[in-house]
């Protein structure tokens, strides 16, 4: 097994294949990164693959607009839900992480779509650019992994 959590160069047929990234604008050197991120990696996985890139204003924001893209006419082969939390002293951000986890779930379960999950819950700021910008820790690029593993998963299964 290589060092990465994903295969790199999954049997996938690219063609036709439609990415939806949802991802907040707050924190945005941050979700900005994860959004490059993944789209680069996308592109090397999925060369052909149509990617649309929905930007909302907060992370809480997030689980409305994947529910929305999920229940399109034409589904997407996959979402990606990013997004950067930052702990405060309240447990608001816990909150609010625990809110986005259970309705990103419960998008994916119910429509039986991938929904990728990397909206990151923090401590501070230096977790955050390790995970949000880093080359060894990088969820942006472990969200486009996951994405073209589950499509592969789906394409087996169909």
């Amino acid at each position: 097994m290589s060092d990465q959590a994903y295969p790199t160069t999954p049997q996938v047929d690219s063609a036709a294949r439609n990415i939806i990234i949802v991802a907040s604008q707050y924190n945005p050197r941050f979700t900005d990164g994860l959004v490059n991120s993944a789209q680069n990696e996308l592109a090397k996985l999925l060369p052909h693959a149509n990617i649309q890139v929905h930007r909302v204003p907060g992370a809480f924001e997030i689980p409305v607009i994947v529910e929305t893209v999920c229940q399109q006419a034409q589904k997407p082969d996959a979402v990606i839900a990013l997004g950067v939390i930052i702990r405060g002293s309240t447990a608001h951000a816990d909150l609010i992480a625990a809110t986005i986890t259970d309705s990103l779930q419960r998008s994916a379960t119910t429509h039986l779509i991938p929904v990728i999950h990397e909206v990151l819950l923090l401590d501070n700021e230096k977790q955050a650019e390790e995970r949000a910008l880093g080359s060894q820790i990088n969820r942006g690029i472990e969200s486009a992994q996951a994405a073209s593993s589950m499509i592969q998963v789906f394409d087996q299964l169909a």
